[in-house]
């Protein structure tokens, strides 16, 4: 059977209107290469392909051999490696630029035949499509450079940087060619940069600039200038730094003056994509490092949000003036929403979360689904639809080697469309178009909100706006539930008159505009809404110079929600949030907001967030751990006030939170040392011979919110003279000195996202002016034949927080030996007692009525007090005392052996219990420790009851 044959029997399978046409140009392009044999499958891919494309049709009859080449080489039927296309053209040997743009342009069409070909006969999913067409565009970019270069150094001389080695300018891809995602008859979008300026020793003394300038403009024209061969790649550069105002070319060091003083948000926007195609790969890394700190911030910018939905916006209003809405690439529904939506998670988040800083819009979308940022069913819809519809576009543009994006309007051009998608017709194919565009714009009006923007309650914008007399926004204000109207309309009237609130830029007042009507309607939820308003407004102008977070809250009304239901419970949660707003990205999902982690979680999600840190960046490092500090804490208080979680449970996890941070400081601390000067020799990560030892709150798992952390720092190692192993040897004594000082620096240096933790160290062998760092047997030493009986009484709530576990065994041999001591039991009394009576005399309140929770008779102070006094008594004869380090648990003990009955032990818990409650809760209204005598009068009575008879005996 002759190759006309099979190609008759699949044109009959063609719709009518494309059967005729199709087999009349296979007919004599068949009559003209009679020798061409070919597979019945090449057979059926043929038919597919010039019916579906008039320019591999037409081409392949201008110039028969081409698909003979394609054909015979197996070019046509295999897959290309990345490197193909450059090394193809590595074999062409241009002798004048007017022959390198022939060249190039023969290229081109032969491997845009191929490209089509592979796609439309099924032979090639999108994903190597897009790759093929990249690959091709960056080979002849860089061949196109590379000859060019050559040439302009041999007539003019060759750049040279500061080192004396050759300068070659970096040529940076952008939008689709950036991110490897090149449609079918895309122009290329490109930006030049060069690392150093200079001059040239010839005789015009010809700058640097006005050199790779002229470079720039030769490789523009030979890519883009239209022959009779055609064209390599239309070229724009119109989103270089100033647009078509700006030079063609700019130094590294103006291109970040660019950036960071004068960029516009859109541009952020489009350097999502950049990626270095051509030009010098080494100083370009240096080039892209400084375009990842301009596109990806430290901090969640929600103002990303409005950016883009006012982009798509002002894109819409231009294709309703054309009359172009059935545009597949910008019309709703179209491949620009799918791109907007991954594109605002990575400018939002992508500083954060390093995982979403990569370009190709379907492994965004994975990532995305991967954090949980959007639904399982969402990316997967969104990547569905995204492929479809970049099949789609680029079947319109294998049509006609055409760049357009709107759906024809031709019958025939709408059956051979619907036949490339594997529709037999034209309405076939709409009806699933419409549904992917119809479920790719829903989710883009949930992410953007774009229906909801104007939908504001009337009473509640023109109470903000100030529409109206007086009597007219008062009676807006208790329509809104205010109870004492006039003075929350006062509060709205001071805040905007504030000088942070009048610092605004324009965009920042836009922002509020936006939020504030909003937070007036959600406070009609809260009960005491004049309060909360107050706590909320003090809120937004501590934070109003970073207008992001505003825009967080405006893009996001379940984060209001949950704000105003924080601030409304507690006026200590909306300074913790004016400290560090950075916070305000936990108030989005409130499952996990009330739901605090345990330690093995705690652990997980720390290493999980220290670790693309750099070990050496200790800026980074700090930031990253105060950052997670806050908000794991604010996790504690959320869960705390709304009653998810009882008082036990809230000092464990804020003890928690304490140990999986001091446990990554210490590692971090030692891997910083360690890479300076090297280990102790026989030590490691695993073994590093130092331990941090916690004792108080920390101790007795017993920390409230802003309680400092009591510690004391020991290490283990033979011979502190002998010197560490690195480039920088120092004695181990010293290094371990070292290791203290860095620990507690990490800890408690201010910066302006604030501490960790205060770091109290005055329980360290002879406090102050003792060592930072103990040797574990001086420890010991002075333990047993230093300490006073105070320092004894601390040791009860001493505990192994972080470092070396041989210390860990070490250091609970050495406390159990201490607290098993025996003593003279009325010695020991006095001598507790004594150091009881100058606490409440130094820090008890003097106010009538009022009792200190911590401080006054029958306070915390107490419990504690006759809990070390028992231990310190009896552990001798009960060794099991020594077993625990919290108060609860060792008056259980106590009770368990019979020192103290079952009534008492129980009466001292619920009322250690019930003090630390009301401690927290008054830390969360604003207030100190201390409240009306008469609300704790019981407890109060009783623990003073017990003292009396407990530490005045004998």
């Amino acid at each position: 059977m002759t190759l006309f044959n099979l190609l008759e029997g699949h044109c009959a399978r063609l719709p009518e209107t494309l059967a005729n046409s199709t087999a009349n140009a296979l007919h004599q392009w068949c009559e003209a290469n009679p020798e061409f044999s070919a597979t019945p499958d090449f057979a059926q891919a043929m038919v597919k392909v010039w019916a579906c494309s008039a320019f591999v049709a037409e081409n392949c009859q201008r110039q028969p051999l081409l698909l003979t080449d394609l054909y015979h080489s197996g070019d046509l039927s295999g897959c290309y490696q990345p490197q193909t296309y450059a090394d193809k053209l590595a074999t062409l040997q241009p002798d004048s630029e007017a022959h390198l743009m022939l060249m190039l342009r023969q290229f081109r069409k032969r491997e845009m035949i191929r490209i089509a070909w592979r796609d439309l006969a099924g032979w090639a999913s999108l994903d190597e499509t897009l790759l093929d067409l990249s690959h091709l565009a960056d080979a002849c970019i860089q061949m196109a450079l590379a000859y060019l270069y050559q040439h302009a150094c041999a007539k003019r001389g060759t750049p040279l940087l500061a080192d004396g080695s050759p300068q070659q300018i970096v040529v940076l891809g952008m939008g689709k060619l950036g991110a490897d995602e090149l449609n079918y008859s895309s122009d290329i979008d490109l930006i030049f940069a060069y690392p150093e300026d200079g001059v040239l020793p010839d005789r015009k003394a010809t700058s640097y600039g006005e050199f790779f300038t002229k470079l720039c403009q030769s490789l523009i024209r030979v890519l883009d200038e239209t022959t009779v061969d055609g064209f390599v790649f239309r070229t724009d550069i119109r989103l270089r730094p100033y647009g078509d105002s700006g030079a063609v070319i700019m130094t590294f060091d103006g291109m970040e003056a660019y950036y960071q003083t004068q960029a516009r948000e859109w541009e952020r926007y489009a350097m999502i994509k950049a990626r270095q195609v051509a030009g010098d790969f080494k100083s370009g890394a240096q080039l892209m490092k400084m375009l990842q700190a301009f596109v990806y911030r430290r901090y969640l910018d929600y103002g990303a949000f409005a950016e883009l939905r006012g982009l798509k916006a002002q894109i819409s209003q231009e294709l309703r003036r054309k009359d172009r809405m059935d545009n597949i690439k910008l019309g709703p529904g179209g491949i620009r929403e799918v791109e907007f939506i991954g594109q605002a998670f990575q400018l939002i988040r992508g500083g954060q979360e390093k995982k979403l800083q990569t370009r190709g819009i379907l492994d965004v979308l994975s990532r995305l689904g991967e954090l949980g940022l959007m639904s399982a069913d969402d990316v997967l819809q969104l990547q569905q639809s995204y492929r479809f519809l970049r099949r789609t576009e680029n079947h319109i543009q294998q049509y006609q080697d055409r760049q357009t994006h709107d759906l024809p309007t031709d019958a025939k051009v709408r059956q051979i469309l619907a036949w490339a998608m594997d529709y037999p017709d034209w309405d076939a194919f709409l009806v699933d178009l419409d549904t992917v565009r119809a479920q790719v714009h829903s989710v883009f009006d949930q992410v953007f909100s774009v229906s909801k923007q104007d939908q504001h309650n009337p009473v509640c914008e023109n109470l903000w706006i100030g529409a109206g007399d007086g009597q007219e926004l008062l009676q807006s204000c208790q329509q809104l539930g205010f109870c004492q109207p006039a003075d929350s309309l006062m509060a709205l009237r001071h805040f905007k008159q504030s000088p942070a609130i009048r610092r605004l830029s324009a965009k920042g007042a836009a922002v509020l505009d936006r939020l504030m009507p909003q937070l007036l309607e959600a406070l009609r939820q809260a009960s005491n809404p004049d309060e909360t308003l107050k706590r909320i407004l003090d809120l937004f102008e501590a934070v109003a110079g970073r207008n992001v977070y505003l825009a967080l809250l405006a893009e996001n009304s379940g984060a209001l929600a949950q704000l105003v239901r924080l601030c409304a419970a507690s006026p200590w949660l909306s300074g913790y949030l004016a400290l560090h707003p950075v916070l305000f990205d936990d108030l989005l999902d409130p499952r996990h907001l009330y739901e605090p982690l345990n330690r093995a979680d705690l652990d997980e999600r720390l290493a999980h967030l220290l670790a693309p840190i750099d070990t050496q960046d200790e800026e980074a490092l700090m930031f990253a751990l105060r950052q997670f500090k806050q908000s794991q804490v604010l996790k504690v208080a959320a869960a705390d006030i709304m009653g998810v979680i009882p008082l036990m449970v809230v000092s464990d996890y804020l003890s928690y939170i304490a140990e999986s941070i001091v446990n990554q400081v210490v590692l971090r601390s030692w891997l910083l040392l360690t890479a300076k000067h090297g280990q102790p020799p026989g030590r490691s990560l695993q073994n590093m011979g130092f331990a941090v030892l916690g004792f108080g709150k920390l101790g007795g798992l017993e920390l409230g919110y802003g309680s400092d952390l009591d510690l004391v720092f020991v290490y283990d190692y033979g011979d502190g003279n002998i010197l560490t192993d690195g480039g920088k040897p120092i004695a181990c004594s010293q290094f371990y000195g070292r290791l203290g000082l860095k620990v507690r620096h990490m800890m408690d240096t201010k910066l302006l996202s604030g501490i960790l933790y205060e770091v109290d160290m005055r329980l360290r062998p002879s406090g102050d002016s003792g060592l930072l760092v103990a040797h574990i047997q001086a420890y010991e030493n002075y333990q047993h034949n230093n300490a006073w009986t105070w320092e004894h009484q601390a040791l009860v709530r001493g505990r192994f927080i972080a470092g070396d576990n041989d210390l860990q065994a070490a250091f609970s041999q050495i406390r159990h030996s201490i607290l098993s001591k025996r003593r003279e039991i009325g010695t020991l009394r006095a001598e507790v007692r004594d150091m009881r009576e100058k606490m409440r005399v130094a820090f008890a309140s003097k106010e009538a009525g009022q009792f200190d929770l911590k401080h006054s008779k029958g306070g915390i102070a107490d419990i504690e007090f006759m809990v070390q006094f028992m231990v310190l008594a009896h552990a001798a004869q009960y060794p099991e005392l020594t077993a625990f380090t919290d108060n609860v648990r060792i008056l259980a003990d106590l009770a368990k052996v019979g020192l103290l009955s079952e009534q008492i032990a129980k009466t001292l818990t619920d009322a250690y219990c019930n003090y630390r409650d009301l401690g927290h809760k008054q830390v969360l209204q604003g207030s100190r420790a201390q409240v009306d005598e008469t609300q704790v009068l019981g407890f109060k009575t009783a623990v003073g009851d017990i003292w009396d008879r407990l530490m005045t005996e004998g």
